[in-house]
């Protein structure tokens, strides 16, 4: 496995790069105060702009550590941050990854989701040297397991009761990809 961290990757509409402190205000107010979009996530809304430049203030020391991917999720069209896709656990031994992703509601299915989240797992497949990648949703929340099969992921189970979340205890499903999965 190559600790590469969190580089720059761009696609056809977005930047995907390292939060900066100046990306505060954004992911206050397009992202992280809303809770229609932290319903089904693990993570209360954000009180207050502090709130958000503290988590900021932690999430970025983090990037000194070539194991760290976590990805604001810039919009080319207004150079606005408007969501962020990051690996929430990593297992060196089975070179192996689970993501997570959400994004301001204002650009909810217009297939954004699906291109940050295929973008990230090439980096993690050809860059990182990833095996495999997963990610789950509640069972309530359907719209992101499409985000999921959209970008290719393939569904592997429920496990019922395994999560907590905004809304209380929840039944994970499970997507993911391996790299004999791809198709390219």
């Amino acid at each position: 496995m190559n600790k590469a961290g969190t580089q720059r990757i761009e696609t056809d509409r977005f930047v995907l790069r390292r939060f900066r402190l100046e990306d505060t205000e954004d992911m206050y107010a397009n992202w992280a105060s809303d809770p229609e979009v932290a319903r089904f996530l693990t993570w209360p809304t954000h009180s207050s702009v502090e709130v958000t430049k503290s988590l900021l203030a932690d999430w970025i020391p983090g990037y000194e550590d070539g194991g760290y991917f976590n990805w604001v999720m810039e919009y080319k069209e207004t150079g606005k941050a408007i969501g962020n896709i990051s690996v929430v656990k990593l297992n060196e031994n089975t070179k192996a990854a689970d993501t997570a992703y959400c994004m301001s509601r204002a650009y909810w299915g217009q297939g954004l989701m699906p291109e940050a989240l295929n973008a990230v797992m090439d980096y993690l497949f050809d860059v990182v040297g990833l095996n495999r990648i997963a990610a789950c949703h509640d069972a309530n929340n359907p719209k992101s397991g499409r985000v999921m099969e959209k970008a290719g992921m393939k569904q592997e189970g429920i496990l019922r009761a395994a999560g907590k979340n905004n809304l209380g205890i929840c039944d994970e499903v499970w997507y993911a990809m391996i790299r004999n999965d791809r198709k390219k």
